[in-house]
């Protein structure tokens, strides 16, 4: 062979590398477990898991997992669908022998290839058209389509110098360092451990030397207004029907305090004079936590509320914003005493709780 042809031919080789393991994509295949509903089965059913070693997310559709016997040629495919994102796992889900096992985490792809228990093949493939490789070694790696390829077992093919270990019901091959560790090397980037099935909401795992890829940021901002408002549990109160020297007993209002101001608030009451004449409404309270009473009304007992322009009553204080949902005062209305000799007819007028910020 002369020098130049010697050169050519190590030019080929340096320009078409093998086309399988971890690919401009940077995916492989992670685990495989063919034990499922078998006998003393750890998991009902067959998996294989995906997991991006790359720092690109990628986008699976139009690929394929697919299967094959250990010195099969017939392969048997499964759909992929969705992306991956670098350091994220992909869980397909497949046969099962018998309700036997623990139920698998939530699938990203299913299938229904019944896996060899102790040996067989897998081909993660960028196509749909099953393979019709495999019957000696390094045949489905030439493919440029396989992206990686994993013979476990007896396998008649596999990547490198030898297969992955044989599997059982509890063990699965298992990729070493979570996935990251890719030579090229079946024998010996898979062990044989116990299953352990991750899917795409298992915690993220960049590997050594990789990043989430390129990334965009924005801000984000919101203006929060200022918040104090009063709300009543009921719109209006109706005491029935008294005669002059009756007492009419208290009816209860919870008056709820809504406020963002960290310094606080103050509830004040006032109202109008009943008409046609006037009556003498009254009112006790009681705080909310955090919050004091008005002075007037710390003894508990019914006091006048004055009629405006007057001076409101203070019902109490807060020297904090409202807890979550507003701060609750319960209060009741009543007479400060007995009712006046006036005249028969209704006797109406207006009570309103004013917040003021402090």
């Amino acid at each position: 062979m002369s020098r130049v042809l010697l050169l050519a031919i190590l030019a080929a080789l340096l320009l078409f590398p093998s086309a399988a393991g971890a690919g401009a994509s940077g995916l492989v295949v992670s685990q495989i477990y063919g034990g499922g509903g078998n006998a003393g089965a750890t998991f009902r059913n067959d998996y294989v898991e995906l997991f991006n070693a790359g720092s690109g997310t990628v986008d699976l559709s139009g690929w394929t997992v697919q299967y094959a016997t250990s010195a099969g040629t017939t392969w048997q495919t499964t759909a992929l669908s969705g992306t991956i994102a670098p350091g994220r796992y992909y869980l397909v889900q497949l046969a099962s022998n018998a309700d036997v096992g623990a139920a698998l985490p939530a699938a990203d792809a299913t299938g229904t290839s019944n896996l060899g228990g102790t040996s067989g093949k897998i081909a993660l493939v960028r196509g749909a058209a099953a393979l019709t490789c495999g019957a000696s070694a390094g045949s489905c790696t030439a493919d440029p389509l396989v992206e990686d390829f994993v013979g476990y077992g007896s396998a008649s093919d596999f990547e490198g110098a030898g297969s992955a270990a044989g599997l059982s019901s509890t063990s699965a091959a298992v990729r070493a360092n979570d996935g990251c560790t890719e030579t090229n090397e079946n024998a010996t980037d898979f062990t044989a451990a116990a299953p352990t099935p991750r899917n795409s909401a298992s915690p993220q795992n960049l590997c050594a030397g990789t990043s989430p890829g390129p990334s965009g940021s924005m801000s984000v901002d919101l203006e929060v207004a200022s918040v104090l408002s009063v709300s009543l549990d009921r719109p209006a109160l109706s005491f029935g029907t008294f005669t002059s020297g009756d007492r009419p007993g208290p009816l209860p209002e919870r008056v709820t305090v809504s406020s963002n101001n960290a310094t606080g608030y103050s509830l004040v009451v006032a109202r109008t004079a009943f008409a046609p004449a006037d009556l003498p409404l009254a009112l006790s309270a009681t705080a909310p936590a955090g919050g004091t009473l008005g002075s007037t009304l710390s003894s508990g007992a019914l006091v006048p509320i004055p009629i405006s322009p007057a001076t409101g009553l203070t019902v109490g204080t807060k020297a904090a914003s409202s807890a979550a949902g507003g701060d609750v005062w319960p209060t009741n209305i009543g007479f400060s005493s007995p009712l006046p000799l006036v005249a028969t007819g209704r006797y109406s007028a207006t009570v309103t709780f004013t917040a003021v910020a402090r």
